[in-house]
C-alpha cells in the first residue's frame, strides 16, 4: 500500500475515534454461528470493532490492519471493554501475514484482494467459519474494488457455504472449511 493511502487510512480512523463492539456485516442475525471458544482472525479489522465483539464472545483475536491509528482504537476499545484482542500491523497489499497458524473463524470486511482468497481459506481450522463482507458489482455501477457478481461463491466453492447475499452493492458469504 502507498503511504499515502496508509496516512489517508490513520486520518480517517483518528477522525471516527474507537466506535462501538459490532458482529461483522455477514452475521448479522446470525451469532449462532460464532463458535463459543477458540481462535479468532480479523482481516483488516480497521478500528477493532469486529475483534472487540469477538473476544467479549470469549475467542482469542488477533486482528491485522496497515493503520498504526486504527490498530490504536481498537486497542483502546479493547481496553475499555476489558478484553484482550492481538493487533498487528501489516500491509495486506505485501500479502499476509506470517503464519500464524489456523483459526476457528475468519472475518474479512470491507476489504478485497482476490489474491488473498487462498491465504484466507488456508488460514481455516477444519471446520472453521468464514465471514466475509465486500462491496460487488451486484446492485452497483461497479468499479476496481467491486467483487464481480458470483466471485465469493466461485473463490471459496470448496467450503460449505452457510449463507451468501448479493445485493445493493455489497456481497456476502458465510461458509464453513470441511472437517
Amino acid at each position: 500500500m502507498a503511504v499515502g493511502d496508509r496516512d489517508r487510512w490513520d486520518a480517517t480512523h483518528r477522525a471516527l475515534g474507537a466506535g462501538a463492539p459490532a458482529p461483522p456485516d455477514a452475521l448479522r442475525g446470525r451469532p449462532e454461528l460464532v463458535p463459543g471458544r477458540g481462535r479468532a482472525l480479523d482481516v483488516a479489522c480497521g478500528r477493532g470493532p469486529v475483534a472487540v465483539w469477538l473476544a467479549e464472545r470469549g475467542l482469542d483475536v488477533v486482528a491485522v490492519d496497515v493503520s498504526p491509528a486504527g490498530l490504536a482504537a481498537g486497542a483502546a476499545l479493547a481496553d475499555a471493554r476489558g478484553v484482550r484482542v492481538r493487533w498487528v500491523e501489516a500491509d495486506l497489499d505485501g500479502g499476509f501475514p506470517a503464519d500464524d497458524g489456523t483459526y476457528d473463524l475468519v472475518v474479512c470486511q470491507r476489504f478485497r484482494d482476490p489474491a488473498l482468497y487462498p491465504a484466507l481459506r488456508a488460514a481455516l481450522a477444519p471446520g472453521g467459519l468464514l465471514v466475509l463482507s465486500v462491496l460487488s458489482e451486484v446492485g452497483d455501477a461497479g468499479g476496481r474494488y467491486r467483487a464481480a457478481p458470483g466471485e465469493l461463491l466461485d473463490a471459496f466453492g470448496d467450503l460449505e457455504v452457510l449463507g451468501h447475499r448479493e445485493a445493493g452493492g455489497e456481497a456476502h458469504l458465510l461458509a464453513r472449511a470441511p472437517v
